[in-house]
């Protein structure tokens, strides 16, 4: 652990930081002029060209719109090759820290309404939960601003990772491939991926040529909301020039829930007198809408293009009967790669995007705060010619971004962050056995407030945080069939504008939430070791993780209260929580794995997938808030022609392990089934889907939802959805 934080202090001394953020100008330049040596002498590619090429292309036509094919098997991605996390464009298999991919079928039998719910029971991956309209990823027990939830690469910049009732501003409608890293990916993406990262991909900016005309439709009904949801979209293109236009829209209805609202616990805690409703959860409908248009030039050795697009949802809050939040973002977003270069870089790969993002929470028809963000992100990546036995790249990333809260439940002055960072990363293939890579990171983030007329945010320091990370990995192919990978990496996380500014109420957790303006650099250092086997049908992979914080940054209770105005009282009031490191440590295991134990008529396989994560406060012992308990999952899928089945059970135990004032959680085991039929005619294919959710109409309450004991998850329902692509 003294040798990574060794050379990060060097890696400090070594570059200076004072400038600013490099110029948008500036980076358009490098890329467009790029472009352009490559452009002067290539040809427009065929249809067909090969993206074996591209080293972060995703091949085999995961972008459904560019492809004839009807989305395939059930199996989540594994040999495809990785855009997240490796800018050398790595399968699975290659990369020494585990992930995850989510697309074609897999993808539209999981699509909920939020990313959250999606990607819940995966591996290592729990859900926020605030209601059915809301929910983020969590990723081995962390949340908020230690996972980046990426949109193509760059920031979604949204107000998700502030407040478990802010929605990610993504609807899993318009996303076409999902990414995961799990464990740090500060490397790429800084500090505030400690914990991992999360990338949902679309093809608004069109990376390979289109010929001619192609689309698809999406429309389902069902679920425990009856939720109505629809998608569709068109591409057009000559072989360079490339078109692209999507919408989407949904809407639901109040969620039918098995019994009470409140837990049983809760309930016995409850004033006499407390409205306890069942059935429904009130306040839990919600809508939401959006379009994009997409635009770029393609040819043999890359692309170039742009695309706009537009999110609005108007949902309940759940926790406050009429407040409902009305949320509103326009985001722009730059692309362009240039491959087969000549010289010291043989690619160069650019993106960018501005995001401008507010929502409104309208308590009983009248806006209660307006929450602000605006800004950008932007990334430029270059592959160097080989060195020796080193292939790698390095890069730049800036960013710049604007928060404000207005009204009287702004618990965060106004805050400008701004980021500039230089990454590299470099693989040896010592022989065709052992691969290694090696990795560095260094940054400058600084956190400007501005009081905007309130005493509470008077006086507040500008700070500024300098973190950098090292990495190193190993894979180790022991037979064909069988490899071991490790992954070590020190982490290092600037506090956010609220970790550090923050002093006020805060509707969503119900407590005085007061910032440390003291606060230092977050640092972890994190292992993972892992090992994974593939042969054509049959893959699986167990691994095993620790990562040990110090001063991770933490809600701590003061044990005082204070009422509306923040005056001390002896009772009746708001608990008075404030950030403050603490040393922790994260550690737990993660299996999956699919078996074919039938070919004959039809194809039968067996799939098994489980986590457990423990984490807890190492002064203390005290256990950390809303980890997710052990959890399994057996299912049973049986494919024949067209024809798909699938039967799953998921089962989660109790969660006892709770901070002292926390409430446990039960655990419960559900019933899930599908049933798929896949057809052509009249020159498209088409996808049917038959789904049941909690066909036991189990009361399942997650242990990682801030909200667990007033909202449950939804009870027994049927989802019925038709695909079409053409």
């Amino acid at each position: 652990m003294a040798s990574p934080t060794f050379n990060v202090a060097r890696a400090r001394a070594a570059v200076s930081f004072s400038f600013a953020p490099v110029p948008l100008a500036v980076c358009l330049t490098l890329a467009f002029a790029a472009m352009q040596a490559n452009a002067a002498d290539a040809t427009p590619a065929a249809t067909n060209a090969s993206t074996a090429a591209t080293p972060n292309a995703t091949p085999n036509a995961t972008t459904v719109p560019t492809s004839a094919t009807v989305p395939g098997d059930d199996a989540l991605a594994l040999s495809t090759t990785f855009v997240t996390g490796n800018p050398l464009g790595r399968a699975a298999a290659d990369l020494t820290v585990p992930v995850t991919a989510l697309d074609g079928r897999a993808l539209v039998l999981r699509r909920t309404g939020t990313l959250g719910e999606t990607l819940d029971g995966l591996p290592g991956v729990s859900s926020t939960s605030y209601g059915p309209n809301v929910s983020r990823p969590i990723i081995r027990g962390l949340d908020g601003d230690r996972i980046r939830v990426l949109q193509n690469g760059t920031g979604a910049l949204d107000a998700s990772s502030l407040s478990y009732d802010h929605a990610v501003a993504q609807d899993p409608l318009s996303i076409e491939r999902i990414e995961i890293v799990r464990g740090p990916a500060a490397l790429l993406y800084g500090g505030n991926a400690v914990g991992g990262v999360v990338n949902t991909i679309d093809n608004r900016i069109p990376r390979e040529p289109i010929n001619g005309v192609s689309g698809a439709t999406d429309l389902s009904y069902g679920g425990a909301n009856r939720e109505r949801a629809g998608a569709a979209l068109i591409e057009v293109g000559n072989g360079q020039f490339a078109f692209h236009v999507d919408g989407f829209a949904r809407k639901s209805t109040d969620l039918r829930i098995p019994g009470f609202a409140r837990s049983a616990q809760q309930r016995a805690r409850d004033p006499e007198g407390t409205e306890q409703p069942s059935g429904t959860l009130p306040n839990s409908n919600g809508q939401a809408s959006g379009a994009a248009v997409g635009a770029s030039w393609t040819w043999a050795n890359g692309y170039s293009g742009l695309s706009y697009s537009g999110y609005d949802s108007d949902y309940g809050t759940v926790a406050e009967e009429n407040t409902r939040i009305r949320l509103r973002q326009q985001r722009l977003a730059l692309a362009s790669e240039v491959r087969n270069l000549s010289g010291p870089f043989t690619a160069l790969k650019f993106n960018f995007g501005y995001t401008d993002y507010e929502h409104k929470e309208i308590e009983n028809g009248e806006t209660g705060t307006t929450f602000k963000n605006h800004g950008y992100e932007g990334r430029i990546e270059a592959r160097h010619a080989k060195i020796g036995p080193f292939e790698g790249a390095v890069g730049v990333q800036f960013s710049q971004n604007t928060f404000s809260a207005l009204g009287e439940e702004a618990f965060v002055p106004k805050s400008d962050t701004s980021n500039v960072a230089l990454f590299a990363l470099e693989e040896w293939a010592v022989n065709q056995a052992v691969k290694l890579s090696f990795g560095a990171r260094i940054e400058h983030t600084r956190v400007k407030p501005t009081a905007g007329g309130s005493e509470r945010f008077d006086n507040l320091p500008t700070r500024n945080f300098t973190p950098g990370s090292v990495s190193a990995g190993a894979v180790f192919a022991l037979a064909p069939a069988w490899s071991v990978a490790l992954n070590t990496s020190y982490t290092e996380r600037a506090p956010t504008f609220y970790e550090l500014y923050a002093n006020g109420p805060h509707a969503a957790t119900g407590i005085w939430e007061i910032g440390n303006t003291q606060s230092k650099l977050e640092k972890a250092f994190s292992t993972d070791l892992s090992l994974r086997y593939a042969n054509g049908p049959h893959k699986g992979s167990v691994g095993v993780f620790y990562s040990r914080f110090s001063n991770f940054i933490a809600l701590e209770n003061t044990g005082r209260s204070v009422n509306d105005e923040g005056e001390e009282v002896s009772s009746g009031g708001k608990p008075v929580y404030q950030y403050a490191g603490v040393p922790a440590e994260l550690y737990g295991v993660e299996a999956e794995g699919r078996a074919r134990v039938w070919q004959g008529y039809g194809n039968v396989d067996v799939e098994l997938r489980g986590d457990y994560t423990l984490g807890r406060n190492r002064d203390t012992g005290e256990p950390l808030p809303r980890i997710a308990p052990l959890r399994l999952t057996a299912a049973l899928a049986y494919g024949l022609g067209p024809w798909g089945a699938r039967v799953e059970v998921v089962h989660a135990s109790n969660q006892g392990r709770v901070p002292a004032g926390d409430l446990t959680t039960n655990g419960y085991t559900t019933l899930g089934a599908a049933l798929t039929y896949q057809f052509k005619t009249g020159g498209a294919q088409w996808l049917a889907y038959l789904k049941g959710e909690n066909l036991t109409n189990q009361e399942v309450r997650l242990a990682s939802s801030f909200l667990r004991d007033i909202a449950p998850q939804g009870g027994r329902a049927v989802r019925v959805g038709l695909r079409t692509t053409f």
